[in-house]
């Protein structure tokens, strides 16, 4: 599920090309997830590590996530009776 809503997030990205001809990265969706570097390729990667810092903070703090692609992390988890394993 984390793969996934991670990946949907990934397709919703804006890059631009800034003057200095380095790269800025984001997702509209997923509010303050920002990256930059010196290719698009290290922009990509720096956008990914963001956004999954920023999911795993989100969750930790309770704040509620976006729901992207259908994929929502605000559920509550289920848990079954010790008994049932």
């Amino acid at each position: 599920m984390l793969t996934e809503y991670v990946s949907q997030a990934m397709a919703q990205a804006v890059y631009d090309k800034l003057e200095d001809g380095t790269f800025t990265g984001r997702i509209p969706s997923c509010k303050g997830v920002v990256a930059f570097g010196s290719t698009l390729r290290a922009c990509e990667d720096e956008l990914r590590s963001t956004l999954e810092d920023w999911i795993l903070v989100g969750l930790k703090l309770g704040h509620s996530l976006p729901v992207i692609a259908g994929v929502d992390l605000n559920r509550e988890p289920t848990r079954e009776p010790m008994d049932s394993m």
